[in-house]
C-alpha cells in the first residue's frame, strides 16, 4: 500500500489528499474528485504502521485514548499533514500534501490587497474558508514574502507544521501543537514573551486563543489567524459567539479597532477541468466598518463591501463573476461554489 501511495505522491501533483482506510481500497481526491485504487486494499496495520513511524508516545496515547489525532507524516521525503481516527471498520486517515517548496505570492495571482499585508506592522489579518481552500498556502506565501522583505522575528503556531520557512531578513520560529507546546493558546501566550513582531496562530479555536489573538493585535503585533467560516459576517460573528454574552459588547470594541482584513477564499475548478484557481472575498476594516462591527450592525458589512472597490474590497460574488467573464471558470461553477 504504501509504495503505491509514495508513487501517486510523488508522480501526480495534482493529488492533494490520500484517504487511507481500514477495509476499504486507497483513495485519493484530484482536482476536487474522489478517485479510488481498486487493486491496493488498505489493511487496519498499514494505519498502525504509519502511526508508530511517524508519532511520538505522547500521541499514540492521544488517538488510542480519544479516536482521534492531528499530526505530520512523512514518506519518502513527502510531507503530509495527517488526521487519523477510527470508524466501524478499524483506524483510517486522511493525509494532505503539504509541498516543500514555500510558494511564492505571485504565483497565485492573488489580489493587491493582499500584497498590502506585506507591510502591515500590527492588527489581526484573517484567512478563511472551507477546508481545502488554500488558506495555508496563502498565509505561507505571504509570511514569505514578509520573510524575504522585512527585518521580523516571526513565530508560527499550526497544528501541525506545513510549510518549514528558513530565516531569510526575518527569523522564523515554527512550533507545533502536541510536540512543541502543548495547545494553540499555552504557544500563543508564551509567544508574547518571546518579542514577536508577527504571530501567525494554525487555527483559533477556543476563547483563551482568540482572546489572545486580539490582544496580540491590540498590543503591535501582526496576527495570522484563520477560521472555517464563509465569509466576512460570518467570521466576526464567529468570534464574537465564542464569548459569553456580558463580554460581547467589549469584544466587538476590541474586534473593530484590531481587525484590519478578512480574506475569505475559495479554490474553483478551471474550465479545462485540469486545474483550480482561487476566488477571493476581502474586507478591509475601514471607518464605516469599524463602525457597524461596534454598533452590533454586523448583517450591513456585505452592502459596505460592494460600494468600496476603491478601497480594495470585493465580494465572493463579484470575484467569481471576474473569473467566468476571463474564462477561468465556467459560469455553472460560479453559481454552484465549486
Amino acid at each position: 500500500m504504501f509504495e503505491k501511495l509514495e508513487e501517486l505522491a510523488k508522480n501526480n501533483k495534482k493529488i492533494s489528499d490520500f484517504h487511507i482506510r481500514s477495509g476499504s481500497p486507497l483513495a485519493y481526491r484530484q482536482t476536487g474528485e474522489i478517485i479510488k485504487v481498486p487493486d491496493v486494499m488498505v489493511k487496519a496495520q498499514d494505519l498502525m504502521d504509519l502511526i508508530s513511524t511517524n508519532c511520538n508516545e505522547v500521541e499514540s496515547k492521544r488517538f488510542n485514548d480519544t479516536h482521534e489525532l492531528d499530526s505530520s507524516v512523512t514518506l519518502s521525503g513527502l510531507r503530509f499533514r495527517a488526521n487519523f481516527y477510527k470508524t466501524i471498520n478499524g483506524p483510517a486517515c486522511v493525509c494532505r500534501r503539504v509541498e516543500s517548496k514555500i510558494p511564492e505570492m505571485d504565483q497565485f495571482n492573488l489580489p493587491q490587497p493582499l500584497y498590502d499585508i506585506v507591510d502591515m506592522h500590527k492588527g489581526l489579518v484573517l484567512v478563511t474558508g472551507p477546508t481545502g481552500s488554500g488558506k495555508s498556502t496563502t498565509l505561507a506565501a505571504i509570511v514569505n514574502e514578509i520573510n524575504k522583505t522585512r527585518s521580523a522575528n516571526i513565530v508560527t503556531v499550526e497544528d501541525p507544521v506545513e510549510f518549514i520557512h528558513k530565516d531569510n531578513r526575518s527569523i522564523v520560529s515554527h512550533r507545533e501543537v502536541g510536540k512543541q507546546t502543548k495547545s494553540f493558546a499555552a504557544a500563543l501566550k508564551a509567544a508574547l514573551r518571546e518579542d514577536p513582531d508577527v504571530i501567525l496562530v494554525g487555527e483559533m479555536r477556543d476563547l483563551e486563543t482568540i482572546s489572545l489573538a486580539l490582544t496580540a493585535a491590540e498590543t503591535g503585533h501582526l496576527v495570522f489567524g484563520t477560521l472555517h467560516t464563509s465569509g466576512a459576517p460570518s467570521t466576526i460573528n464567529r468570534i464574537i459567539d465564542v464569548f459569553p454574552p456580558e463580554q460581547q459588547e467589549q469584544i466587538r470594541a476590541q474586534i473593530s479597532t484590531s481587525l484590519k482584513m478578512v480574506v475569505t477564499q475559495r479554490l474553483m475548478k478551471t474550465k479545462d477541468g485540469l486545474g483550480r484557481v482561487g476566488a477571493f472575498e476581502i474586507m478591509k476594516c475601514t471607518s464605516p466598518i469599524q463602525n457597524l462591527i461596534r454598533e452590533a450592525k454586523i448583517h450591513q458589512i456585505p452592502s459596505i463591501m460592494q460600494t468600496a472597490t476603491r478601497e480594495g474590497m470585493i465580494t465572493m460574488e463579484k470575484s467569481l463573476e471576474e473569473l467566468v467573464k476571463s474564462g477561468k471558470i465556467d459560469p455553472g461553477a460560479a453559481r454552484s461554489g465549486h
